[in-house]
């Protein structure tokens, strides 16, 4: 058409679609590590690096302000760990989506962390384009993992499923004894409140030992607590 610039026609729109930028922060101690993630972030067109912090405390102080809608934590981080920052700053930002990026790889810290209210968990290792990735699944509503996470979640559950099945397995006299050894109570306190002899209560303890498949009292009382 006559009169129209098209000095830049046929070149590609580096720009992203309005309204389509994910707002993301970075919170990571290891000042190389927050530095090479932000400007990876910086260099992607559809996500806007609107903050990073080198600590928890930092992070509380600041995110509520710069309001990210994906918050990249680290958990081993001075001061106060990750899982509490994200615990505290679901209070602050409820809508905010938390991905969990650290080198930890036990059950505990995992869980703890989505306890707490983050929606994924990535290891370190993960290549940048799999870090991506996740940013957008999360802030999709979805909740990203790395393979070997995601199984340890799967194991977890499989492990919860057995435990409700050796519960089962209990007689009602092994229920109550395993109920009053959670309280705390002594063999002979046991026996008493139960009007049975202190071998009958070993008995008891014994059988229930062999159908949790634990070899003491206080393995017991957690399998019992977590059922």
């Amino acid at each position: 058409m006559p009169g129209k610039d098209t000095s830049e026609a046929g070149k590609p729109d580096s720009q992203p679609v309005a309204g389509r930028v994910i707002r993301v922060a970075v919170v990571e101690d290891d000042s190389f590590i927050r530095q090479r993630v932000s400007e990876d972030i910086v260099g992607t067109p559809d996500f806007s690096l609107v903050c990073s912090c080198g600590s928890a405390e930092e992070a509380l102080e600041k995110l509520p302000v710069t309001q990210p809608d994906v918050v990249l934590m680290d958990i081993g981080l001075p001061g106060m760990k990750g899982t509490e920052c994200v615990r505290q700053l679901k209070v602050l930002l409820p809508g905010v989506q938390v991905l969990m990026v650290t080198v930890y790889e036990d059950s505990q810290q995992i869980f703890d962390a989505l306890l707490a209210g983050a929606s994924g968990y990535l290891l370190k290792r993960t290549q940048r384009a799999e870090l991506f990735d996740a940013i957008r699944q999360v802030h999709q509503g979805g909740s990203p993992m790395s393979g070997h996470i995601a199984r340890k979640v799967v194991q977890h559950f499989h492990r919860l499923g057995q435990q409700g099945k050796e519960m089962e397995c209990l007689s009602k006299r092994e229920r109550e004894v395993l109920d009053y050894l959670s309280q705390g109570l002594a063999y002979k306190e046991i026996a008493e409140t139960l009007h049975l002899s202190i071998d009958t209560i070993r008995m008891n303890v014994k059988r229930i030992y062999a159908k949790l498949h634990v070899h003491s009292r206080g393995e017991a009382v957690a399998k019992y607590i977590r059922k």
